[in-house]
């Protein structure tokens, strides 16, 4: 088992290797005209932006002293989202560059065939062109008659004759020197690869840094609020209405600390819900270093309280300890249990990573001796245990985890492990309502997914 996570391991980094290799080829060699200080300072970013990368994910998951992983945590963090849309932009420029080139190859053959367009700065056999030919003169006109000089014209070296600007390989970039100077004066504009490889770079750079830039923005000024309602059909008449604020993936961290957490709260408490659920990953981080982060949620309000079950990154935390610190912040941890309030069955699961300390799912616990003519709901942080609320006659389970995929088209990937994304579907006689979550974990960005808290309104049929 170790040589295979060894494995695994060389080959993740190698990929990740060969990914910013390449967009280092694109985005500074190819883009810069030779050696120099702007092919230093992009190739220092594309060495120190993947070292950060893996320096805040290595160093949260082994406990390493906090001020150090608030250190690297947002500049790796971000790299990581940002790496993700470099690529996808790349892919796409990989086919809008051919297009270009020949498009600017039709350009300068028609002006070749015309005569006409020299100057233009996208077009070097126009520039070298014009600025090699003499004066024009009409067909059959005499020469103007000039006094002679008094000194011989000095003979213009070979070397400086015009010349078009030499193509660079495939994949290669103009050396300094390549552009050929005319008589008439140095030409600057660069060739057709270079100057494609910058249009193409640019607007990669731009697009990327403009997304995450903007998922960024999404995350940080806080989770909008989600309206749902949900017809429970054994739910009596008396707690129709009944509004259950659904939080999850908090994801509390080196990154989102006790300010995001105050954003949570404030936004909660604006709903008035008549009970809080909170659907586990509340934290990525011990309670000895985000205990102080986590103490907002005490001020979370609601008439029948507050509801906690752990999330799989509580057990990558320190389950234990934070199942007494919310006790401590006025949270009602479900531990595989049960509470019965009026009208219906409100029960809670640990989560599916609690097998591995002995932890895990019990829903015979938590279920198995109710009164099947009361409506249940069931909090449970993984969408996948949806299968064993079924047999267990759930009417509504209330789950998290997936973040929505968080940065697109990581929503495709989070469909092909969980049976719902996000949103509510129905699973026989079992309804699955899937929040996008109000934090991120890693890069504290979204794209495409963008952060909630849901307030489900129970319906009674009866009403």
């Amino acid at each position: 088992m170790v040589v295979v996570f060894v494995l695994v391991g060389v080959a993740a980094l190698a990929v990740l290797g060969g990914f910013h290799r390449y967009a280092w080829r694109r985005l500074v060699r190819d883009t810069t005209a030779g050696p120099g200080t702007a092919r230093r300072v992009g190739s220092a970013v594309f060495v120190a932006g993947p070292l950060l990368m893996l320096g805040a994910v290595v160093s949260e998951r082994a406990g390493a002293p906090f001020w150090l992983q608030r250190t690297l945590g947002w500049p790796g963090f971000l790299w990581m989202a940002l790496a993700v849309y470099l690529l996808l932009a790349l892919l796409v420029g990989e086919l809008v560059r051919p297009l270009l080139r020949r498009a600017l190859d039709r350009r300068a053959a028609t002006r070749r065939a015309t005569g006409t367009g020299a100057g233009t700065g996208t077009d070097s056999e126009a520039v070298a062109h014009a600025a090699t030919s003499g004066p024009s003169r009409t067909p059959g006109a005499s020469a103007p008659t000039e006094p002679a000089p008094t000194e011989p014209a000095p003979t213009e070296p070979a070397s400086t004759k015009a010349a078009e600007p030499a193509e660079p390989a495939a994949g290669g970039s103009v050396a300094a020197g390549d552009t050929a100077a005319p008589v008439g004066g140095p030409l600057t504009a660069p060739s057709r690869r270079l100057f494609v490889s910058r249009v193409v770079g640019g607007a990669v750079a731009a697009a990327a840094v403009g997304t995450v830039g903007y998922g960024t923005y999404g995350v940080l000024r806080g989770p909008a609020v989600k309206r749902v309602t949900v017809p429970l059909a054994k739910l009596p008449r008396s707690a129709h209405g009944f509004r259950i604020a659904v939080v999850s993936d908090i994801h509390l961290g080196p990154v989102l600390g006790r300010g995001f957490a105050q954003k949570v709260v404030d936004t909660i408490n604006s709903t008035q819900p008549d009970l809080i659920a909170v659907v586990g990953d509340l934290v990525d981080g011990s309670v000895k270093n985000l205990g102080p982060a986590a103490a907002p949620l005490a001020g979370l309000r609601a008439r029948h309280g507050a509801y906690f079950v752990t999330g799989n990154h509580e057990y990558f935390s320190g389950a234990e300890q934070w199942l007494r610190e919310v006790r401590e912040l006025g949270i009602h941890p479900l531990e595989n249990a049960r509470t019965e309030l009026a009208g219906f069955d409100l029960a809670g699961v640990n989560d599916v990573q609690g097998e591995s300390e002995g932890h895990g799912p019990d829903f015979g616990r938590a279920l198995g001796d109710r009164d099947t003519a009361r409506a249940c709901v069931l909090l449970a942080h993984q969408p996948v245990q949806i299968h064993d609320a079924v047999r267990h006659g759930v009417d509504l389970q209330l789950s998290g985890h997936t973040h929505g995929g968080q940065l697109w088209p990581g929503n495709f990937i989070a469909a092909a492990a969980n049976p719902t994304v996000a949103g509510l579907e129905r699973y026989g006689d079992t309804q699955l309502y899937v929040s996008r979550g109000a934090g991120a974990w890693g890069p504290p960005t979204r794209v495409g997914a963008p952060s909630d808290i849901t307030v489900v309104e129970l319906a009674s049929r009866e009403a």
